[in-house]
This record gives structure tokens, C-alpha cells and sequence, in this order.
């Protein structure tokens, strides 16, 4: 079982951001000056620390979190959406009049039995 999914909207959205500017990824916002949303970047423009949470991928590319935020979120779903309007952050899809939110649901117990292995901390360069 996927922790993080992508809608089809947010998918084209998403590819049209790839054409654009290459390898993607995101990081889910804790809060602060930019609220609590996904962050889109050129993948590695955002520094990885050794307590951030690798949930998954959507669209071939890696979605983090902070640790102490999954550690809220750790039984939650989440799905990747879009909407009009700009947000206040630095993720890439602003500058096209959307912004990327977030979606989410508590997972079933037979959900939370097969959930895919997380990573914590920065991958290892092969």
C-alpha cells in the first residue's frame, strides 16, 4: 500500500513541471511561512537531513517529510492535488497560477498491515 498517491491533475501539472526544469521532488512543508503544503523542487535543490522521512514516490519522484511531522502523519494517506490560485512558498508550480495541497485520509487496519517501507535520512548515492 502507496502512503503518498497523486491526482491526475497534480500529474499533469506535475509533467508539465519535469518538461520544464528535469528531475523532480517534493518535500511535505512542517508549517511556518509557507503553511503545511508539498513543496515541488528540482531534485536535490532541497537539502535532505538525516531525520527526514522518504514515504514513497508519485510520478518518479521521491516525497519526503520531516520526521517529527510523519510523526503525526505516519497513519495518514496522503494524495497529492492541485488547485488555482498561489500559494506563498518557493515550490515550482506557482509561477503557473496553481499550487500543489494536500489530500488526506486515515489509513484501514488491513491498509496499515501492508504499507510500503519508508527511508529515513538522505539516499545513499549509487
Amino acid at each position: 500500500m502507496n502512503r503518498v498517491d497523486i491526482t491526475p491533475a497534480a500529474a499533469d501539472v506535475l509533467n508539465k513541471i519535469r518538461d520544464e526544469h528535469g528531475p523532480l521532488m517534493f518535500h511535505q512543508s512542517g508549517g511556518c511561512c509557507d503553511g503545511s503544503s508539498p513543496m515541488c523542487y528540482e531534485a536535490g535543490d532541497f537539502i535532505i537531513g538525516s531525520s527526514d522521512v522518504l514515504l514513497g514516490q508519485i510520478e518518479r519522484c521521491d516525497f519526503w517529510m520531516s520526521g517529527d511531522q510523519f510523526e503525526y502523519w505516519q497513519y495518514t494517506h496522503l494524495t497529492v492535488d492541485v488547485t488555482p490560485g498561489r500559494g506563498a512558498s518557493f515550490s515550482l508550480e506557482i509561477p503557473m497560477g496553481v499550487r500543489f495541497l494536500i489530500r488526506s485520509r486515515l489509513f484501514e487496519p488491513d491498509e496499515m498491515a501492508n504499507l510500503t517501507p519508508i527511508h529515513v535520512g538522505p539516499l545513499e548515492e549509487v
